[in-house]
């Protein structure tokens, strides 16, 4: 009976981490969409004079500098790709570069944005509106 009592007692412990990771994942997701107008703003300039040039203004990977880079831009706009990453590697590939997440040096860093977090937030959630275009 003692033991039992400790399984119900776990099982409400695990389903309570359950409900918090989901609770906060939740947040961080809604964070990424309260992002003030003029952030947002500043997001898509750096979107158009840095990203664009390789990934492409559709964020398919044609961008005119993009064309002579080996390997290729990601295609941002695979949902495949969308759904096998999250913010948090999002922000960490645009702040540190390619080389921040085991990939190509040719994706540059952008340390200047390390200080920015909501510039960040607002050039990620751009990332994902790209999905499925």
């Amino acid at each position: 009976m003692e033991m039992r009592n400790v399984v119900v007692v776990n099982s409400r412990v695990v389903w309570g981490l359950v409900a918090v990771m989901s609770l906060l994942v939740g947040l961080h997701a809604h964070a990424a969409e309260q992002v003030s107008e003029a952030v947002m703003k500043e997001a898509k300039e750096i979107w158009q004079t840095r990203c664009a040039t390789c990934h492409g203004t559709s964020g398919k990977g044609d961008g005119p500098a993009g064309v002579a880079l080996n390997p290729k831009p990601r295609d941002l706009t695979s949902e495949e790709w969308q759904k096998s990453v999250t913010d948090d590697y999002i922000e960490k590939i645009i702040v540190g570069g390619g080389q921040a997440v085991g990939k190509s040096p040719l994706m540059a860093a952008n340390p200047d944005l390390a200080g920015k977090p909501e510039v960040v937030r607002g050039l990620t959630k751009l990332v994902r509106d790209l999905q499925g275009k």
